[in-house]
């Protein structure tokens, strides 16, 4: 599959209509005082499993040819992505197999398990999960979904920008996370197939800076992976590197203690629950504020699964 253009995005839309929410973009007069801007934001925390990736998975699922949806399909994920995949397999009737770090939430294992999905952990390191997931896959004759590096889930993951372009005109700059880049390259091709005329930022964790790194010196990067936004700790792929160089202007860095207190500020203000990598692109405004001053910036709320007992302590440290 070649880069997904605008007919394959409208195309996954379509696709995945049935399958998912249309969530809600929401504003708050609290935080647009605070930013200095008026924000619009495309609330994913509210999709089905409680993220975006909800959209990348169904249509990877739904592109596959009968006879690869029956043997089943594999992934390596820390949890959102996992839990998505798991869920589109349950609606397809067919098994899911999904490699985890050890180390991931909880409440993004009970997830997976809630949709059938069989967990097989594995240490907390890029290798350990691809070298995992290969075994399983040799020993399923599962299909493998990547969790961003994969052209359907990009087109998927691209949905949630172009919703947003058709609800809200005029939008000067749309920022999203950035982790491995599926959904940064997704709602990169969003916006130059809908909204042409709006800058695409990303924003990152100053301890996982690897896609800023990455723009710096024209090569993937790797992922230094320390930060409490704990869906965004890999390095960049072939496939989505290359769009973002091509159609993302900057990445903005932001600290750990940045992003809590975005986190605080939308859970205050906003009253609806948000993970650490969901704040990331609210923490990147709040930190360049004379950057985005008066200017109409969507911002894409990745994800809500947050472990509360650790997020409570964050709040309290």
């Amino acid at each position: 599959m070649p880069i997904p253009d605008r007919t394959t995005i409208e195309a996954a839309h379509e696709r995945i209509k049935p399958y998912i929410h249309h969530t809600p973009v929401m504003t708050s007069a609290g935080v647009d005082e605070a930013a200095g801007c008026h924000i619009f934001f495309k609330c994913e925390n509210f999709q089905k499993i409680g993220a975006f990736k909800a959209r990348g998975a169904m249509n990877a699922v739904l592109s596959l040819s009968d006879a690869e949806r029956a043997k089943g399909v594999g992934t390596h994920s820390s949890g959102n992505h996992a839990q998505a995949l798991a869920r589109a397999a349950k609606i397809m009737g067919t098994k899911s197999y999904i490699v985890m770090p050890r180390t991931a939430p909880e409440v993004k294992k009970r997830g997976v398990r809630g949709f059938d999905g069989e967990i097989f952990e594995c240490e907390p390191t890029l290798a350990a999960r691809e070298s995992t997931l290969a075994e399983v896959v040799k020993k399923t004759g599962a299909a493998e979904i990547h969790p961003f590096n994969n052209y359907e889930v990009i087109a998927g993951q691209a949905t949630a920008a172009k919703e947003l372009f058709e609800e809200v005109n005029d939008i000067d700059v749309i920022i999203a996370p950035v982790g491995g880049g599926g959904l940064l390259s997704g709602t990169a091709l969003a916006t130059k197939y809908f909204s042409p005329k709006t800058t695409v930022i990303a924003a990152e964790p100053e301890g996982a800076d690897d896609a800023f790194r990455s723009m710096q010196s024209g090569k993937i990067e790797p992922s230094q992976s320390n930060s409490i936004a704990d869906g965004l700790l890999t390095s960049l792929g072939d496939k989505t590197f290359p769009i973002i160089r091509e159609n993302v202007k900057e990445v903005i860095t932001v600290s750990d203690a940045e992003i809590v207190s975005a986190m605080r500020l939308v859970w205050e203000r906003m009253k609806i629950v948000v993970e650490p990598s969901c704040v990331v692109p609210l923490a990147a405004v709040l930190k360049s504020k004379a950057k985005f001053a008066g200017k109409r910036v969507g911002i894409i709320l990745s994800g809500g699964n947050v472990d509360l007992e650790r997020a409570l302590k964050l709040m309290t440290e």
